[in-house]
């Protein structure tokens, strides 16, 4: 059996431009996780009932929940905001076309 010596359909990245890319879709999930962590906020997500008792640390550690939960909506897929700034970043970045 031969194995033909094809160049694969992708092309190759250099190392550099993905350590690149990777950053910039770090930095695009970081924003939406922000975002999002925002508007569960706006959304009274996170706020303390009077039957937890409330106060000071609650409200901190509350703060530092809905946190944590907009980073794991984002891991999850998010709402799509991440991709779109990430494309846009690229775009920018090394002068492609925007894929909307």
């Amino acid at each position: 059996m031969e194995i033909s010596s094809q160049a694969s359909a992708a092309p190759a990245i250099e190392p550099a431009r993905r350590e690149r890319e990777d950053a910039l879709r770090t930095v695009a999930k970081a924003f939406e996780a922000s975002f999002l962590s925002e508007m569960l906020k706006a959304s009274g997500a996170g706020k303390s009932r009077s039957e937890f008792g409330g106060g000071a640390g609650e409200d901190a550690f509350s703060s530092m929940m809905v946190d944590e939960q907009a980073k794991l909506m984002v891991e999850r897929g998010g709402i799509g905001l991440s991709e779109a700034i990430f494309e846009s970043l690229r775009a920018r970045e090394f002068g492609y076309g925007v894929r909307l």
